[in-house]
C-alpha cells in the first residue's frame, strides 16, 4: 500500500528548495533528518526545524514533529513536516507515493525502487532505471535540472559551484578537527581575512568579502576540511533567505519526473 505523500530524505538547502517547489504544486511533504543536521544554509533549510521547531522559507512553513500521526495532521493543514528519522523507519511502515533521495551523498546508501511508487534521486551516485526510477541532474550548466531515466548524473567535480566568479574561495572549511564555535552569524557582513569563528583554538577566516550566507550551528563537532560555512561575494543580506536558482531548477526537474512517470499522481494529492 502506498500513502499519499512525498517523503524527502534530507532537509538541506537543495532538498528544501525542491520541497518548496512540490508544496506549491500541491503535494504533501514530509522530510527526514538526522539528530544533528550539518546544513550551513540554515535560513533556507527545513533541517533548521530540528533545532528550532519550525522555520518558514519563502512563505512555506516547516515544523518538527515526532510521530507519523502528527506529521499527517500537519501536512493536511498545508505545512511541511520534518521528522528526525536517520534510519528511514517511516518509509518502511508508510511507503510514500514519491520518495526523493536528496542527501547529495554522491553514493547509494541503500535506496531502491521499492522505497516508493516513484523513487527519484538528486545528483550522482545513482543509476537511473536500476537503483531508482529517475535521477535529476544537479551539476550547474545547461543540463541542470534535467531528468535522467537511464544512466547517471554528471560525476562530482569536487569544486563548488561558481557564484559571481568565485568557487572554492567562498566556502568556509574547518582548519582542524574539534568543536566549532561561531562569533558571527548568518547575515553578517565580512571582509577578507575576518574571523568567522573557531574550531578549537584555530580561527576560521573569510577568504573573500561579502555576507555570511551559511554557517554551521555553533557547538557541533567537525572534522578537518569539513564545510562549515558559505560567503556570498556581495554585501547583500537578502540572499541569505532566498532559495537558490539552482534549487528551484532542480525542483522543476523533480516535478517533471513525477508528471512523466505517474500522471495519476497529478496535479495534487
Amino acid at each position: 500500500m502506498y500513502y499519499e505523500y512525498v517523503l524527502i530524505k534530507g532537509a538541506g538547502d537543495l532538498a528544501s528548495g525542491v520541497a518548496c517547489t512540490l508544496h506549491r504544486a500541491g503535494y504533501r511533504i514530509i522530510l527526514t533528518e538526522i539528530e544533528q543536521p550539518t546544513c550551513v544554509r540554515r535560513k533556507v533549510s527545513f533541517a533548521e526545524a530540528v533545532y528550532n521547531e519550525r522555520i518558514t522559507i519563502e512563505g512555506v512553513t516547516g515544523q518538527r514533529v515526532s510521530t507519523w500521526e502528527n506529521a499527517q495532521k500537519l501536512i493536511k493543514s498545508g505545512q511541511i513536516a520534518v521528522i528526525v528519522d536517520p534510519r528511514q523507519e517511516i518509509k518502511q511502515k508508510f511507503v510514500p507515493a514519491v520518495f526523493l533521495e536528496a542527501t547529495l551523498a554522491k553514493r547509494n546508501n541503500g535506496t531502491s525502487k521499492n522505497d516508493g511508487e516513484i523513487v527519484i534521486a538528486l545528483g550522482p551516485g545513482f543509476e537511473a532505471g536500476t537503483d531508482v526510477h529517475a535521477v535529476i541532474e544537479t551539476q550547474k550548466g545547461e543540463t541542470l535540472g534535467s531528468v535522467i531515466y537511464s544512466g547517471y548524473a554528471i560525476a562530482d567535480t569536487g569544486i563548488p559551484g561558481d557564484v559571481l566568479g568565485y568557487t572554492s574561495e567562498r566556502v568556509l572549511r574547518a582548519p582542524a578537527a574539534g568543536e566549532f564555535r561561531s562569533i558571527l552569524d548568518i547575515g553578517d557582513f565580512v571582509d577578507a581575512n575576518d574571523i568567522i569563528g573557531f574550531v578549537g583554538n584555530c580561527p576560521v577566516r573569510a577568504n573573500i568579502g561579502g555576507v555570511v550566507r551559511g554557517l554551521l550551528h555553533s557547538g557541533l563537532m567537525v572534522h578537518k576540511g569539513m564545510k562549515i560555512g558559505d560567503i556570498f561575494p556581495q554585501k547583500n543580506k537578502a540572499v541569505c533567505t532566498l532559495v537558490s536558482d539552482k534549487a528551484w531548477t532542480v525542483g522543476k526537474g523533480v516535478l517533471q519526473a513525477i508528471e512523466e512517470l505517474e500522471p495519476s499522481l497529478l496535479p495534487t494529492f
